[in-house]
């Protein structure tokens, strides 16, 4: 089935190259109105108006054809997720790993201000263990 996918999406990324040059190529609804009156270059490969039908019918084949290979690719992961067993969702089959902890050799401790439970001598002793794990903030 691998070869099967990398053909329709290598189907899916042509179409999709040749209709958006077809697009660019295609002329404007402004540019018909000054070919009529003379002004404007009217001249074409195709005739005046037969350029505007076959660019316009092969862009509408090109996205039929994109169209078919988008359903055929859902279609062809939708019969592989169905194979393997899997419930069809791809968060579903994704491996759930930890978060590496954070190292913590250079990151400063900040204080969380929580003061140890006591009287006035665990008040004082509260901002010397601060002071000493917080980093000097330098003054003018």
């Amino acid at each position: 089935m691998s070869w099967l996918h990398s053909l329709v999406v290598v189907i899916q990324i042509l179409a999709a190259l040749a209709m958006i040059g077809l697009v660019l190529v295609q002329h404007g609804k402004g540019a018909d109105m000054g070919a009529s009156f003379g002004s404007g270059a009217s001249g074409s490969l195709f005739g005046a108006t037969g350029s505007a039908n076959f660019l316009s019918r092969s862009t509408a084949v090109c996205a039929g054809l994109f169209f078919i290979c988008t359903l055929s690719l859902a279609f062809l992961s939708s019969n592989s997720v169905r194979s393997t067993g899997g419930t069809g969702s791809v968060l579903d089959r994704a491996p759930v790993t930890a978060p590496a902890p954070a190292a913590s050799s250079n990151v400063p401790q900040i204080p969380t201000g929580v003061a140890p439970a006591g009287g006035a001598s665990a008040a004082g002793a509260a901002p010397a263990a601060a002071a000493s794990t917080a980093p000097a903030i330098p003054t003018k």
